[in-house]
Formats: structure tokens, sequence, C-alpha cells
């Protein structure tokens, strides 16, 4: 009589069971094989390298182009200015000369001898009253000739350069015996009151030779003409 033997492992008997068991013993190694299949498809058919050009960012090639140089810069023609023409210092003209020696004449009058008288008694003595002396003349005016040490040097008035005044003044100076000017007066004018009394000062500051007569150095008065001109 043969025995039966009867399992005690729970499920043994239950196909799902069975199912469930196999599954969990070779569920991994079906995953990696299916897995490899997958990948060995991918390789052969070129898909694989198809996604990895989609998936990856294109190489983009970028050249660097350098700038043209720049253009010169065109000079700028150079400027014209209109240079100035610088009037030239006016010139003072003073005349110079030699002193012209006047003779002083002095004219002394005295009376005729009276005639004498017959008569037996002498006559008494008639007392003639000697002439008054006649006053001392002033000094006399050299009218041309002027001799200097220091001849006057005019100063051209700023304010008459700039009006472009010209002209000739007349000075009367009389000139003690030392040779410097105790006085200065306009005898004619340049018609400038500015350009007369710049030839006025100009005549205190010069210094003349004094005038000798007699071995004697006198007082005169000398006319020195002074020119102010622009020079053109």
């Amino acid at each position: 009589m043969s025995a039966m033997t009867f399992s005690t492992e729970p499920g043994m008997g239950d196909p799902t069971a069975v199912v469930a068991k196999l599954r969990a013993k070779f569920g991994p190694v079906a995953v990696v094989i299916a897995i490899h299949a997958a990948l060995f498809y991918l390789i052969s058919s070129g898909l694989l390298h198809r996604m990895a050009e989609v998936a990856l960012p294109q190489a983009i090639m970028v050249s660097f182009v350098a700038p043209p140089p720049p253009k010169p810069a065109t000079p700028a023609a150079p400027k014209v200015v209109a240079v100035a023409t610088l009037r030239p210092p006016p010139r003072v003209v003073v005349p110079v000369t030699p002193i012209v020696q006047v003779p002083v004449q002095n004219t002394i009058t005295a009376s005729p001898p009276s005639a004498p008288v017959a008569s037996e008694a002498p006559a008494a003595p008639v007392l003639v009253a000697a002439p008054p002396a006649p006053p001392s003349p002033g000094p006399k005016t050299i009218t041309s000739g002027v001799e200097y040490i220091q001849a006057p040097q005019p100063v051209y008035p700023t304010m008459s350069k700039r009006m472009g005044e010209q002209g000739k003044v007349v000075l009367l100076i009389l000139v003690n015996e030392k040779g410097m000017p105790d006085q200065v007066k306009v005898q004619s004018s340049s018609g400038s009151s500015r350009l007369d009394e710049a030839g006025r000062q100009a005549a205190m500051r010069a210094v003349f030779k004094p005038h000798v007569e007699d071995g004697h150095a006198v007082s005169v008065y000398v006319i020195v003409p002074l020119t102010f001109q622009l020079a053109s």
C-alpha cells in the first residue's frame, strides 16, 4: 500500500502564489534583460544617436570679425587770421640849431658943450644935470637857434594818439644864466590842449646851454617849436 505525501508548505497548491513567487524571484533579472535588449535595439537602429543630438545642445561656431579701421580724420583747414599792423611810435621833431649871437647896442646920449661968454667978471659955473640912466632892458628874445645840453623829450599823450591829434606848438621859454627854464609859455597852440601841455612839460625838463654875452651868462627868451606827428 503506497503512502501519500502531503506538503505542509503553505500555498504550494495555489497557482497564484506560485506565480507571485516566481515573479519575485525572476522579476529583477527580467527587468535587466529588458533594459539591455532596449539599449541594443536603440544602438542598432540609430535612435540613441538621434536622441543624443536632440537632447544635447548643438555647438555654435562663432567667428569674430575685426571692425574696419577708423578713417583718418581730415585735418581742418587752417584758420586765416588777419595780422594787425602795428603803428610805429610817434615821432617828435625838435630842431636843434646853434645860438645866434645878437650884439647889444648901448646908446649913450651926452649934451653938447656950451659956448663961452665974454665978460669981465668970471661967470658963475653952470651945473648941468646928468641925464637919467636908461632902464635896464629885460632879457632879449632869441628868435632862431637854440643849443641844448639836454633836449626836450616830449611824451605823446595816449588820448591824443587814440584821437589822431597832431600839430606844432611854439613855446616861449625864459632860460636863466644857468641854462635852466624859469618860465614856459605857449606862444602858438598846436590846436590841442593835450599836445600843448605835453610840450610845455617837456620844455620844463630840458637843459639849455647858457647864453653868454661879453663873457657873462645872461638870461634870454628862446623860441622852441615842437612838432607832434603820428607815424604813418
